[in-house]
This record gives C-alpha cells, structure tokens and sequence, in this order.
C-alpha cells in the first residue's frame, strides 16, 4: 500500500487532556483556512451514579467558536474500551461528520454478541458517516488526511495521518509508555507489533506522532507529542532491535496482569454506536447492561 504522505503540511494540534480517563482528544486545524477536525473526543460520565455530562466536549466547542473554526470531521480512531466517544453531542452543535476504520462491523459484530444487542442493532456501521478503508482519503479543508489500518489492540483501530502529524490512538504511547494492551476480544499481540512496525517504517522520521493516552509513568508531566524517530529509537516495548517474538511474549505477560479498564461495559455499549447510547425502553428510561463473566 502507498500512503500520500505530505511532510510539508503542517496543521495547528491543540490537545485537551481529560484527567478522569488520562484520554488526550484533538483539534486539528488546516493552517490554510478555518477548517478543523476533532479527534477522539470524550462524553462524561459518573458511572457509580449512572449520570452523564459534557464538560470535556463543552471544552472543544468552545475552542473551535472562539477561534472562529469550521467542524468537517470527528474522528474516532477505534472503538474506545476506556471512554465514550462525545461525537454526536458536538456534531449537533458544530456539525461535522463522524468517521471511523470500517473495520469497526468487525468490533459492532463482537461486541454485539457479547451485550446481547439482538437484531435492532445495527452492525452495519450505519451510526457512522463515514467508514474509512486502509489508504482512503479526506479532506479537512486544503489539507488531505488518509487512514492506516493499525489493527492489534483492536481489529478496528487505525492511525490518521495529516500532513505531518499522525493519531496513533491507542496503538502506541508515549516512549517510556510503551504499547496499549492487546487482550480484549479481537486483539492480538502479534498483529500490534507488524502495526506498530508498519507506522514507524512508512512514515518520515520526523513525523509527529499524537497519543490517545498518557498515564505519566514515574511520575512525570502528561506529555502526548512524540516523533516517529523517538519511538524507534526509546520505547520500551518496540523500538528498533525488538523482535516480533520478544514483544509478543512480552505483551501477552503484561495483559494478563491488567484489569478490564474501568469504563469498559459503558464505554463499549455506546462507542459501537458511534458515541450514541443505547435506545430508551418503553417506559422512556435509558439502560447500559453488564454482561456477567463475558470479558
């Protein structure tokens, strides 16, 4: 596959760290006009209480008014298992379309099976605008974004690429981070590692790349901007010299010592419905189920 890689574009990134869930959503200006995208943006919840808010999306529709801006895309990098996507709550606002890797049908099916869904639920990616193939394109006015099909953590993640810098969402941290968990259903640890190779070997050295998350190892300042020459030469899981061997057994180790995120039965149910929740029963009252023992 030839990607339209163009290093010479170089869009305005303005991050928006949200602290409940350690998830960094974007806004991703065309320095050539007003046009802007949205990345990975989150929806509130207090789960504990069954109660949802917007103060993180709030916080991005202010930023693209204030700054005089014009919403083309919201794009989600993959269905998230640690937030839910606030899409359609700023696409009602703003306007935009809501895009995602069309593998996304492979994610809707399993997780569909898995919170018993039935036949009412879609698991066409019709809830999405737009479903993006390996190598397809989009425009964010003058600039071309395109899609990368990064598969591992997800069967649907993708990294976007515009101009010279890329989302990697959850395929890749910070270097002192090392890599996202390859364990939910439809993960695998070997298919990470040939994504994560297959970012770090196609895009130029100096490509910025942007993190979903930080968890600020050590202790350190939340930090979400790195370059694909500093992943290749300082992760602590792939950098260069790492076989595919030494990382899968590392990987697989690592995930069964994790727990299931803490948001993962909410986030999942609404984010393969493209950020929308689930449709109220009879009565008018909206439910999220839990799903004993399936995860």
């Amino acid at each position: 596959m030839s990607y339209p890689i163009a290093t010479d574009v170089k869009p305005t990134v303005t991050g928006f760290f949200d602290p409940d869930t350690s998830t960094i959503s974007y806004v991703v200006k065309d320095p050539q006009s007003a046009s802007c995208a949205i990345i990975d943006p989150v929806m509130d919840i207090d789960y504990a209480a069954g109660r949802i808010s917007f103060k993180s999306a709030d916080i991005l529709i202010d930023h693209v008014k204030r700054n005089g801006l014009r919403l083309e895309w919201l794009i989600e990098t993959h269905a998230h298992a640690d937030h839910l996507s606030a899409s359609p709550y700023i696409q009602k606002s703003l306007g935009g379309k809501i895009g995602i890797g069309d593998h996304i049908l492979t994610v809707q099916d399993t997780f569909g099976r898995v919170f018993n869904e039935g036949t009412e639920f879609r698991r066409d990616g019709s809830q999405f605008d737009g479903l993006f193939k390996d190598g397809e394109t989009y425009a964010i006015g003058s600039m071309t974004g395109f899609v990368m099909h990064t598969p591992g953590h997800t069967p649907a993640c993708a990294t976007h690429v515009i101009g010279d810098a890329a989302f990697v969402g959850d395929t890749l941290f910070m270097p002192d981070g090392g890599t996202a968990r390859a364990d939910f259903p439809g993960g695998d640890a070997r298919i990470l590692f040939r994504s994560i190779r297959k970012i770090l070997h196609t895009l130029p050295q100096q490509t910025r790349l942007f993190m979903c998350h930080d968890y600020a190892p050590n202790g350190r300042e939340v930090r979400w901007e790195t370059t694909v020459a500093e992943e290749r030469t300082r992760n602590i899981h792939v950098r260069d010299g790492v076989t595919e061997d030494d990382f899968v057994a590392m990987r697989e180790a690592r995930d069964r010592t994790l727990a299931m995120p803490r948001l993962i039965i909410p986030s999942l149910q609404v984010n393969i419905r493209a950020g929308h929740l689930p449709p109220p029963d009879p009565s008018g009252k909206t439910f999220l189920k839990v799903p004993i023992n399936a995860l």
